[in-house]
This record gives structure tokens, C-alpha cells and sequence, in this order.
């Protein structure tokens, strides 16, 4: 059974600064809960055409069909490491870009990142949008883990994620002339 979870944030930073800060996946381990042990295992990467950066920096970037390997602790008490390969599935610059799970812990797992320029009390920023399909398997098992694991721990990820990206973001200096075009 596909469950949904959402999660929104507005950062005081703007569209492109943070839309390339969450495209580009080596920023994917400091924004993850420590007690996770997140590692990039491998990254390849397919640049994503259009949208007006620098060579430099669109070589960094998980465009669609990018696959991106990481590392955790599913259990943060353990030392296991489980792999997760994800794969970049939609790329829309400014927009929105989605990732799947091809290997990993869950039957299904799609999180989608949404992006859209928003003021707030007179200040620029960006509202992201979060939105995760996911099926831990295992029938009546997995709905239980779902809701007695699963779920809690998604929120507390993401309640780390939305810190560790405002702090991120509003300690970022803005882009210099010659990372744009």
C-alpha cells in the first residue's frame, strides 16, 4: 500500500541559489541527521541541459537519468549500512526534480522536490515542497513498521533537513557573476 508524506519549508534564499543547492546531490550528507551516517557511494551524474549556469557548475548537478549512491544506518544504534541507489526520473529547472528508489529499504519509494519563488513579510525566499510515495512492503508488517517507524522517522529527518538547509542557505553567499551563464 503507497503511502504519502509531505513536507513544506520557506528558506530566505533565493529560487536559483536554492534550487541549485538541493540539485546538486554532494549537499544530500549535510542535510541528513548525523546519527544517519549518510555517504555518497558513487555518483553518476548526467547534466541537466538548459537553464542559464555555468558549464562548472551544471557538471555537478543530477539531472534526469543521474544515479546517486549513498550509504546509511537504517537503525541509527547499529554500525549495518544499508545501500540506497535512487535515480533522478524528472529535471525542470527552477522547478521541480524527482528521484526514485531502484535499491534500497522500501517496495516503492518516490520523493518528488518542489520549488517555487515566495515572499513572506516582505522578504524573497523559496517555498520546498517534499512530497514522498512510499511502500515498505512486507503486507500487514510493513503498514505496522510504517506507522510505528517509519513515518516518525521520516518526520525527524525532515525536521533535521529543514534546519540544516536554512542554516545552509542563509550562511550561503550569493553566487558570483561567473558561476550564472
Amino acid at each position: 500500500m503507497i503511502h504519502r508524506i509531505q513536507f513544506e519549508q520557506w528558506v530566505p534564499a533565493g529560487l536559483e541559489t536554492t534550487f541549485l543547492f538541493f540539485a546538486d546531490p554532494r549537499n544530500l550528507p549535510r542535510i541528513m541527521p548525523p546519527n544517519a551516517g549518510t555517504e555518497i557511494s558513487e555518483l553518476k551524474l548526467v547534466p541537466p541541459t538548459g537553464g542559464e549556469v555555468a558549464d562548472s557548475t551544471r557538471h555537478t548537478l543530477a539531472g534526469e537519468g543521474s544515479e546517486i549512491v549513498t550509504s546509511f544506518r537504517m537503525f541509527p544504534f547499529l554500525p549495518l549500512r544499508a545501500k540506497w541507489i535512487a535515480l533522478i526520473t524528472e529535471f525542470e529547472w527552477n522547478h521541480h526534480f524527482a528521484d526514485k528508489q531502484i535499491k534500497g529499504p522500501f517496495k516503492h519509494f518516490h520523493h518528488r522536490h518542489e520549488f517555487a519563488a515566495d515572499t513572506r513579510n516582505g522578504a524573497p525566499g523559496t517555498l520546498t515542497k517534499d512530497v514522498i510515495d512510499y511502500d515498505a512492503g512486507f503486507g500487514p508488517f510493513g503498514r505496522l513498521a510504517g506507522g510505528l517507524y517509519i513515518e516518525p522517522r521520516l518526520r525527524r529527518t525532515f525536521a533535521y533537513r529543514q534546519n540544516a538547509v536554512a542554516r545552509s542557505l542563509t550562511a550561503a553567499p550569493a553566487p558570483r557573476d561567473n558561476q550564472l551563464l
